[in-house]
């Protein structure tokens, strides 16, 4: 079932968006920002779908590498962003076990609603920029940001972004 977005999850994924072209642009990166990707993933009972990121992150080399296909990528992500909405268990839930499964180095949940459990997102429940980095063993760490807190980025560590700045698109 397909969740449709408020006019506010637009706004931030694209301003998100924006700020990571912008980084590649100002930094020469060899990544591709886009809202429009596919990306092939497992179940943990092993069924195949795709999900498509609010924002994606790839490598430029792996998306040029086959620029006539239609299907799902099946490389990971540099990075994945969810804007979550209200079927936020999805991006809590089975979408952190599947993109942690392929690989996808970095995974951000943007709960600007703050919906997901106080398990998450403390007592009481406040909008939240959950970041999770793959470590060695293939396990995300998570890192919560909050307010004025800057996010850090392993993909982009010179960006300069506030939850704040990110709620106020």
């Amino acid at each position: 079932m397909r969740i449709l977005a408020t006019r506010q999850h637009d706004n931030i994924a694209e301003f998100i968006s924006d700020s990571f072209k912008d980084e590649v642009k100002r930094l020469k990166l060899n990544y591709r920002v886009s809202g429009r990707i596919i990306v092939s993933t497992r179940t943990q009972e092993g069924k195949e779908q795709g999900r498509h990121p609010d924002v994606s992150v790839v490598d430029r080399t792996i998306w040029d590498s086959n620029l006539a296909a239609y299907s799902a990528l099946r490389e990971p992500l540099q990075l994945a962003v969810e804007v979550v909405s209200t079927n936020w268990e999805d991006d809590y839930i089975d979408k952190l076990d599947e993109y942690q499964r392929l690989g996808i180095s970095e995974y951000w949940i943007v709960d600007y609603l703050a919906l997901g459990s106080r398990n998450y997102l403390g007592n009481p429940k406040v909008p939240t920029v959950l970041v999770y980095l793959l470590d060695d063993e293939g396990i995300y760490q998570l890192t919560a940001y909050r307010g004025g807190d800057r996010i850090i980025s392993r993909t982009f560590p010179e960006l300069m972004l506030t939850v704040d700045q990110v709620l106020a698109a």
